[in-house]
């Protein structure tokens, strides 16, 4: 199979607000992948390029990626050194991205290290996810597995930091999770769900409920 660009939604109707974009109210962090989806050279530019956009503190996009195909030698290696669950679903998907920020300033001074790195990816890899939705991808980020491995295996320089992983591809079907164990397949069928904006938008002091949401 091919690359895909139209949209693959969710089993279950969204219970996300209609204010929203459908790229973020239909966004799932999906555990069962189409297993014959191929992620082509073009779509995974694309993704990567979302990232590369992304804003950074000073403009000093301190990210980097390490992505491993389903069946190349970069996925493989990655998948030994996931947690065992993770190992159960993650390789099913049609990418593994490890995502890195940088710590400390390069021996060649090149990239000005930021406090605000960590930060910086997130919004990289928040790109990532919104670009592959658009084209009928989904993304499960994930921190289940041995950072010091990965280290060690892939040659991180010390002053990077092997951050997060990312599973990105083409969601199953309904019914194409019968080789999953069931843990897999009831967590893959949770609703989604998230505390109300009054719980952490604030005015006035920490605490308070911002007060144009209670008008």
């Amino acid at each position: 199979m091919t690359d895909v660009t139209a949209g693959s939604g969710r089993h279950t109707p969204p219970a996300q607000p209609e204010s929203l974009t459908p790229l973020l109210r239909d966004r799932e962090s999906v555990m069962v992948y189409d297993r014959s989806h191929v992620l082509g050279p073009d779509a995974l530019r694309a993704i990567l390029e979302a990232a590369r956009w992304s804003p950074s503190a000073g403009n000093s996009q301190p990210w980097g990626f390490i992505v491993g195909l389903r069946g190349d030698d970069t996925h493989a290696a990655m998948v030994d050194v996931l947690s065992s669950a993770n190992q159960v679903w993650a390789p099913s998907a049609s990418a593994i991205i490890l995502t890195l920020h940088q710590v400390a300033t390069d021996e060649d001074h090149e990239l000005a290290y930021s406090d605000y790195a960590m930060f910086d990816l997130g919004q990289a890899v928040a790109h990532i996810t919104v670009q592959a939705r658009s084209m009928g991808l989904q993304v499960r980020q994930f921190g289940g597995f041995d950072h010091l491995a990965a280290t060690e295996r892939f040659a991180v320089p010390p002053h990077w930091a092997v951050t997060t992983g990312i599973a990105l591809g083409l969601p199953a079907g309904p019914d194409d999770d019968a080789e999953m164990p069931e843990w897999v397949r009831t967590r893959a069928r949770l609703p989604r769900s998230r505390l109300p904006l009054e719980a952490f938008v604030h005015s006035g002091k920490f605490g308070h409920p911002a007060d144009f949401l209670t008008d």
